[in-house]
């Protein structure tokens, strides 16, 4: 059969009424070069082809080939609510005093100072200043970088807008499109946002690591207060619970508080119990200690309350020989 004698709907070959002969008029438009690249002007070739008698036949015939593509679009559920991972590190942020409104993260820093009680308050106050300096630090970087981030995925967004809508002239584009399409923008953006959010956190954590450990191995005790408590200690090894007049006299003596000397006892009791074998040998040396110097004590003490010689007023007497000398 012959098709150039059909007429119908398959004919493409270029009878009349065919596709062929239908886009015959715009074909040159087609075969021009791109916008910017060739020797038409982009404005002029936008112009020419909106104001082209045939363009509502081509938006028609697209408007056909979306109709048939997009049906097996139509089952695929598109992505919605925010991401759990990134609400989770918003959550740390926000209590780290890094995110939110409150400019300075004076609650956060508080927080670790108190965690990390211990020693003289102008020392906190020092330490407390330290801590929100670099943390404030943090939160300026951080949002900076989120500004940096904000700006490049909205201008990325609003060129990809304007493209679709100036597309939508042409071809078939609803606004629930162009709706999904930022969507799928932001998901993309979405991973520089938690790289950027993790690694502050991983920031505050080592921050908050290295404030600690550094209070904490500041906070050991002198030797001197060490031999004190252990003392008493392994004095009262039956029952190793000072009271509180005994708390009070040992912190003046270890120059420490009296909430610090019940935590090392409380402390010492646990390691004692967990290690009976191994710490009897420190308590036989602190028993020997003790022994050693209550031994010292009373002698001292016998000495100073010896009565002196009779007759001697206090001075040792004169001896005489036989023969009655001196």
């Amino acid at each position: 059969m012959d098709r150039s004698r059909a007429g119908g709907d398959d004919d493409i070959t270029g009878a009349p009424g065919s596709l062929d002969a239908a886009t015959a008029p715009i074909r040159p438009a087609a075969s021009t070069s791109l916008p910017g690249t060739g020797s038409v002007p982009s404005p002029l070739w936008k112009h020419a082809l909106n104001c082209h008698r045939m363009k509502p036949a081509l938006f028609s015939v697209l408007c056909e080939i979306k109709e048939r593509t997009a049906l097996s679009i139509r089952g695929i559920q598109e992505e919605d609510g925010p991401d759990p991972q990134i609400m989770r590190l918003d959550n740390m942020l926000l209590a780290e005093g890094v995110a939110g409104p409150e400019r300075g993260g004076a609650s956060a820093a508080a927080a670790v100072v108190a965690a990390a009680a211990g020693g003289s308050p102008g020392e906190g106050n020092v330490e407390h200043s330290e801590y929100k300096e670099k943390l404030a630090q943090i939160r300026r970087m951080y949002h900076a970088e989120l500004e940096k981030y904000q700006q490049a995925c909205n201008e990325f967004t609003d060129h990809v807008m304007n493209l679709l809508r100036e597309q939508s002239r042409t071809r078939p584009i609803s606004p629930k499109e162009i709706e999904r399409m930022v969507g799928i923008i932001h998901r993309k953006f979405s991973t520089i946002q938690m790289q950027l959010k993790q690694s502050t956190c991983e920031a505050v954590m080592i921050l908050r690591s290295r404030f600690l450990d550094a209070r904490r191995k500041r906070r050991n005790f002198s030797k001197q207060a060490a031999e004190i408590l252990n003392t008493y200690f392994y004095s009262h090894l039956a029952n190793p619970y000072p009271s509180e007049e005994a708390k009070e006299d040992l912190a003046r003596k270890c120059s420490i508080t009296v909430s610090q000397v019940a935590n090392w006892f409380g402390n010492k009791r646990i390691r004692y119990k967990r290690n009976v074998a191994k710490l009897q040998e420190e308590a036989n040396r602190y028993a020997v200690k003790t022994a050693v110097d209550a031994a010292s004590v009373s002698s001292q003490a016998s000495q100073a309350n010896s009565p002196a010689t009779p007759n001697s007023g206090g001075y040792p007497a004169q001896c005489y020989t036989p023969d009655g000398r001196l």
